[in-house]
């Protein structure tokens, strides 16, 4: 994650660990709320002292899903699921999505206009142009009668809320090469109708992956560590530093060899 005047924040995941590493200045400047720097933590913040400069800090990913699936857990005010049970994925039944996917593609096929155009070496164009509130409003009529159906917690937009849509016509370019996506362009100045730019174009771009490697001399924090520290940093100025959230023994031991991170 960038912006124009340098990274903020770069993460890879490789084998069984996740390493991050970013420019606490900028991250601070770009969220409003500065972080402190690390000779303004104390002397025992141990690992997150790191992090704070910038340098590799990694963790064991599944012990960071962990402590975040406990924090997630304790019952609310809502009437979730019980501490130590984590609540169900809501799903739908093969039945029902076969008749959303029915309905949408009917929709789809009434609604939207397809052009294509060929071009050079194997590239294809394809323009999908519709009306936008037609299209959207007839796609939640057709989804309405299903609505029973969906997961709990999913409210449809009312004919009230769909109104005030922008009715122009609105265009996503598709881009195939050799038959796979290779690009999806949409001007989203379209879906309003007093826009103050001519133009305002949102692209979707797709190209092979590159395989992250891990990068060395990276210093392994536990979850607790990393989200102690980050709380405290994250303090009001001026308040102490709550030491209790740092666990820094055994870091020695932790850190291990330069090179010898999990690079499968």
């Amino acid at each position: 994650m960038s912006t124009a005047d340098g990274d903020l924040v770069e993460y890879r995941v490789v084998g069984d660990y996740t390493y991050i590493r970013s420019d606490v200045r900028q991250l601070g400047e770009a969220m409003g709320m500065p972080l402190p720097s690390a000779d303004q933590l104390p002397a025992d913040a141990g690992a997150f002292k790191k992090a704070l400069e910038g340098e590799w800090i990694k963790f064991d990913t599944k012990a960071m899903e962990k402590a975040g699936e406990e924090l997630g857990e304790a019952p609310g005010a809502d009437g979730g699921a019980p501490a130590g049970e984590a609540s169900p994925e809501p799903t739908l039944d093969p039945k029902t999505q076969k008749k959303l996917l029915e309905a949408l593609r009917e929709v789809i096929a009434r609604d939207v206009e397809f052009t294509t155009a060929g071009g050079a070496d194997g590239t294809e164009h394809i323009a999908a142009t519709a009306p936008f509130r037609t299209l959207i409003t007839n796609l939640v009529g057709e989804i309405r009668p299903l609505s029973k159906e969906l997961p709990p917690g999913l409210e449809l937009p009312t004919a009230a809320d769909l109104k005030d849509a922008p009715d122009s016509k609105v265009t996503a370019d598709f881009t195939l090469k050799n038959g796979e996506l290779t690009e999806v362009y949409v001007d989203l100045a379209k879906l309003t109708e007093n826009a103050k730019v001519e133009k305002f174009g949102f692209s979707l771009k797709l190209s092979d992956g590159v395989t992250p490697v891990a990068p060395t001399g990276a210093t392994e924090m536990s979850p607790e560590e990393f989200m102690g520290g980050f709380a405290g940093a994250m303090m009001p100025e001026g308040e102490e530093f709550d030491e209790e959230f740092l666990d820094t023994e055994g870091l020695d031991a932790a850190e291990g060899p330069e090179g010898s991170e999990n690079a499968a």
